[in-house]
């Protein structure tokens, strides 16, 4: 079978399981929905499986399937391209995605039923968002990856926002809708002017112009190219939470635990890193807006790695957690360091899928308790969860053995050998976010499992191990800790195959970056890499960092009894408080701007708008009267066959205007169908 060019069936799959669930969803019994939905995200597992294993023997490494024509002016078909950065973005959408999806029907079981009609709704949710994450990173182009790219906004907002009867989680997932609109903007910006640029949305033309002769590095100039590779990164800051834009996705905790999961940790956040390791033919070019990609990606890893230190609710640690880890892969892009970006990328999806469906089984046995305050001495009563919890925590911390260290020490000396992009400034932010991530991780480990219980007795006597639909993907998971970073190991431990197997695959398409930009900074940073001493070194400073960070949490964490609340000094209420900037950004934008027109959008209201549409009231009176004398039954009668024929007019045109979104939802809907039919039909 040539799977390669049954790659547009990779997302379809889920699309159909969607739709059946949206369709017929609550006719189907529990156990239906627990095979179709998470089968169809395991069928295309299995299709990626065989499409990558065919990709590998092709001596190009790129396979496109082009359905039909789409967009011709901009050049972008409706087609998939498979490379080795879709191949290995299609395997951690699809693995963990199944994994996840096992894992909820176990978790989101308690929905199914007369009085919970959300089991069906959930299934179907998830199975949308994997069929537009899959379109995104299988697009072939700009134009059909932003489809994808705003399907997952859309699925997000349906999912944060699940348990609709809450007040915050309404308010969460409009706010993850509103603030991703932002970064949406900058995007479709940089898109029209890369178009303009190279002349076509293609992955493959746009990066044959950008290679080509006609441009070269932007060396000490803030060009069009520059700004292009800006705003596709103020894109990148919403979807993937970088300062100023992550606000967003701790509130987004307010979902289901799988679809924290899922998400916002193993997939749609790191849409963003994708999106600029894709373009990296464009940040070659331009040094100026890498160096802006590396400092924001910096300060917003340190910056949510203090936040995360002080916070009691176990979800909200590990949202925090990720916004840092997700800054961790921007510093590897601003560095030029595009294929350690996505190695981090994948060993991230493994460990901080575990660990929010860890916390996820902590949360089932605590009775939905999320307030670390509260628990305590779980280790022995939830044996699983804690030992894989246990690993995951190990792995983020950059344990050596396990993936995180692999693919976090190797940022870290990107960030500190590349002569060009790199800088010292940089490595030291990351030492530092890197000790506060072993502490505050192994500070959610000891309040969790280690020390006295802290919860009430009826809490107490209730706690139980998750069924083994849960426990199982945590198991899987949790290999997937340990094994996962061996494929991207350093290269002071020597040099063969394996070792390095995930660098040599991705070399192709990051090709761009040693040709055209950074060739000299390429060799300089390539002899850096053969001072052992110094990398050796840094791997020391990194893991002392790491244990460092482990120890600080036992001797502040390990015996934490019920009365005792760690102060943390004079900048305990500030981290506790988020530096105040959701406060900031309620003060400036939602209160002073949106709530009631604001002060000056009011006044603007009040004396432009207002003053407008009074004097076109005013005018038409006067005209009016001035009107009245003249041929009043000409008029008169033109007024009543113009009324009538209004009238007339009006009776198609209301039938369709209802005034219920699920009315115009569905027309919407219809439309696409009909489109997509014509063109299944006549090509």
């Amino acid at each position: 079978m040539n799977f390669l060019d049954l790659i547009w069936l990779i997302p379809i799959i889920p699309l159909i399981g969607a739709a059946a669930m949206l369709l017929f969803g609550r006719k189907l019994s529990k156990s239906a929905i627990s095979i179709i939905c998470p089968g169809a995200v395991g069928a295309s597992f299995a299709l990626s499986i065989g499409a990558v294993m065919q990709l590998a023997s092709l001596p190009e490494k790129a396979h496109q399937v082009i359905l039909y024509p789409w967009l011709p002016l901009l050049k972008a078909d409706m087609g998939y391209l498979l490379d080795p950065l879709s191949s290995v973005m299609i395997l951690v959408v699809t693995g963990i995605g199944f994994l996840i999806h096992v894992y909820a029907t176990g978790y989101m079981a308690h929905e199914h039923g007369p009085r919970h009609g959300g089991f069906y709704r959930f299934f179907g949710y998830l199975n949308l968002f994997v069929f537009f994450m899959l379109t995104l990173v299988l697009a072939n182009n700009y134009a059909l990856l932003f489809v994808g790219w705003e399907g997952v906004g859309l699925c997000s907002y349906l999912l944060i926002g699940f348990y609709f009867h809450k007040k915050s989680a309404g308010d969460a997932g409009k706010k993850a809708f509103i603030v991703n609109r932002i970064g949406d903007a900058g995007f479709i910006l940089g898109m029209f002017f890369l178009f303009q640029l190279t002349g076509s949305l293609k992955f493959t033309e746009v990066n044959e112009v950008l290679r080509s002769a006609r441009f070269g590095p932007e060396a000490g100039v803030f060009g069009l190219l520059s700004l292009t590779a800006l705003l596709l990164f103020i894109g990148a800051t919403g979807k993937s939470a970088q300062i100023p834009l992550y606000t967003w996705l701790p509130d987004a905790m307010e979902g289901p635990t799988p679809v924290s999961a899922l998400i916002h940790a193993a997939t749609m956040v790191t849409a963003g890193v994708y999106m600029c390791a894709r373009s990296n033919a464009l940040f070659s070019l331009t040094p100026e807006t890498s160096h802006i990609v590396a400092a924001v990606g910096a300060a917003t890893a340190i910056f949510a790695a203090s936040i995360g230190l002080v916070q009691n609710d176990i979800k909200r640690v590990l949202a925090y957690s990720t916004v840092s880890q997700l800054g961790f892969m921007f510093v590897a892009v601003g560095v030029g360091a595009y294929w350690v970006a996505v190695f981090h990328l994948y060993t991230h999806a493994f460990f901080k899928a575990l660990l929010f469906l860890g916390s996820g089984s902590v949360i089932h046995a605590m009775s939905g308790e999320q307030d670390m305050r509260k628990m305590g001495g779980l280790k022995d009563k939830i044996p699983v969860t804690f030992r894989t919890m246990f690993i995951g925590s190990l792995a983020i911390a950059g344990i050596p053995g396990l993936a995180g260290f692999f693919s976090k020490d190797e940022i870290l000396w990107q960030a500190y050998s590349n002569p060009v992009l790199g800088s010292k400034i940089l490595w030291a932010v990351g030492l530092c976010t890197a000790a506060m991530t072993a502490f505050y991780m192994w500070r959610l480990m000891f309040m969790t499992f280690y020390g006295e219980g802290r919860m009430d007795e009826h809490t107490k006597h209730h706690i139980h191990e998750s069924p083994k639909s849960m426990t199982v993907p945590l198991m899987v998971l949790a290999g997937g800790s340990v094994c996962a970073g061996w494929i991207g190991m350093p290269k002071v431990f020597g040099e063969n195959g394996f070792m390095q197997a995930l660098e040599h695959w991705l070399a192709p398409v990051f090709e761009s970056g040693k040709e055209v930009a950074h060739a000299a900074a390429g060799h300089a940073a390539e002899a850096a890499h053969h001072d052992t001493t110094t990398e050796w070194v840094l791997m020391g400073l990194s893991i002392g960092a790491a244990l460092a960070g482990i120890l600080l949490a036992r001797h502040v964490y390990l015996r934490l009894k019920e009365s005792e609340r760690p102060s943390g000094g004079v900048l305990y209420p500030v981290l506790y408080n988020k530096w105040y900037v959701d406060e900031l950004y309620d003060f400036l934008f939602v209160n002073g701007l949106s709530l009631g027109g604001g002060g000056l959008m009011a006044k603007f209201d009040r004396e432009v708008v207002d003053g407008g549409v009074n004097g076109t009231a005013w005018m038409t009176r006067l005209i009016s009267r001035i009107s009245m004398w003249y041929d009043t039954w000409i008029v008169d009668g033109a007024v009543n066959l113009g009324a009538f024929s209004v009238r007339a007019m009006s009776y198609p045109v209301r039938f369709f205007q209802t005034g219920f979104i699920q009315s115009y939802a569905l027309v919407f809907l219809a439309g696409v169908l009909a489109i997509f039919g014509y063109y299944w039909w006549v090509h």
